[in-house]
């Protein structure tokens, strides 16, 4: 059985810094594509930022050039390195995978992440 597991969640103060992490269990495959999206309490969930297996970045508009997705595919590992944070960002932050050719998404179980003076 698939599983993604983030952790590094927590508290920080505006302007602060938070890295989380996401492994996968389960499997052997590489994912094609692994995703940072976050939900915040009454609104949708959304992107954040995703990585293809070849290193491809996407983000969304409102954390470009202060946050950075990485990845270790010989681990299956995502990273989200967030910087000078807003009180915005605040959200429960989940990963997803992808593998090549599929449309289901697997999912990690979230972290929240808060961002607070």
């Amino acid at each position: 059985q698939v599983q993604l597991v983030e952790s590094g969640g927590g508290s920080v103060h505006p302007g602060g810094s938070l890295g989380l992490s996401c492994t996968t269990h389960g499997t052997s495959a590489t994912f094609h594509v692994m995703a940072w999206h976050r939900q915040a309490p009454g609104n949708q969930r959304e992107l954040v930022a995703n990585i293809d297996r070849h290193g491809v970045t996407h983000y969304a508009e409102s954390v470009k050039g202060r946050f950075t997705i990485t990845r270790d595919n010989a681990q299956n590992t995502i990273y989200l390195q967030m910087n000078r944070m807003e009180p915005e960002d605040t959200a429960v932050y989940y990963c997803s995978g992808r593998f090549w050719g599929t449309v289901k998404d697997f999912w990690g179980q979230g972290t929240q992440v808060t961002v607070s003076s």
